[in-house]
């Protein structure tokens, strides 16, 4: 497969051939930089993982040049961290049996430019080269730009593709925005709990993120056992750990649905909730 970009990559880690690396894949995990589908998207790898065979595929839209950095990488260039981060994430798909990840590397800057459609055709080779039946990607309320940005480069690039070849679910997970107060009808709930071991081993690989001055590890194990500790208020936790995530699937359903009209349907529901939550406390009478 052809990819724009200079250092672009596909990068399989038991050297099948790329074909057959891409086909294998069921489940697709796609995030804006090197580490966010370690962090964000465990789920899938955990039960990836649990299947013995590698069939999860990793997708990274950018280079990772411009992420914070301090102690022993204070002084490290955009080109050394690039350098870097592309090795950080070949070693976590050594280590999380990925069948393939794919660094598409393109700058923050233009990966955000919707006027380029080059990376939406990228990804959409991708998807159609893949069998997934799930995409994990980040969520279309998140705060970070280029992580938005990815979100809607995946709902364009699965628009490309006709019908029959697009997943069965596509979903955005937490990030730069938590989503335990979602709706019920917009949230997902997805399993991160029991293989600890495996989750920090793939987040410490990111040593130039979380050295470079972010603890990333502690705040992600701390928001999927809050997550599952919070979730309800009147029974029991079921799991040890949750990742929240946003049901996305109906914007690939209909090419011609509103992502604006969507986004704008979460927080009316989200309102209402919130209206008939203060009626019900106040006895039935509303609020002034």
């Amino acid at each position: 497969m052809k990819l724009s970009q200079p250092f672009a990559e596909i990068y399989i880690p038991d050297n099948v051939e790329e074909g057959a690396a891409l086909k294998r894949a069921t489940m697709l995990s796609v995030g804006a930089h090197q580490d966010d589908v370690e962090f964000n998207g465990f789920p899938l790898i955990r039960d990836a993982y649990a299947t013995g065979k590698p069939c999860l595929g990793a997708v990274i839209l950018t280079n990772g040049a411009g992420s914070s950095r301090a102690g022993v990488y204070a002084n490290t260039t955009d080109a050394e961290m690039q350098t870097i981060r592309r090795r950080e994430q070949r070693l976590a798909a050594d280590v999380g049996r990925y069948a393939f990840v794919a660094q598409l590397q393109y700058p923050s800057a233009l990966a955000r430019n919707a006027s380029d459609d080059t990376a939406d055709k990228e990804l959409a080779a991708i998807f159609e080269a893949a069998s997934a039946e799930t995409i994990l990607t980040h969520n279309l309320l998140d705060r970070h730009d280029t992580h938005v940005a990815t979100v809607l480069r995946t709902i364009r690039a699965l628009r490309l593709l006709p019908t029959a070849k697009r997943p069965r679910r596509l979903l955005g997970a937490e990030g730069w925005r938590n989503l335990d107060w979602l709706p019920d009808a917009y949230k997902v709930r997805l399993d991160a709990g029991g293989h600890d071991s495996l989750s920090a081993a793939l987040m410490g690989i990111f040593d130039s993120q979380i050295a470079g001055g972010k603890r990333y590890d502690a705040a992600t194990f701390g928001r999927r056992r809050a997550n599952a500790t919070y979730d309800q208020s009147h029974a029991v936790d079921t799991s040890e750990q949750i990742t929240f995530a946003l049901d996305m699937t109906s914007l690939i359903q209909d090419d011609n649905a509103s992502i604006a009209a969507f986004t704008a349907d979460i927080l009316r529901t989200f309102d209402s909730e919130i209206a008939g939550t203060l009626t019900r406390a106040n006895g039935g009478a509303s609020c002034k």
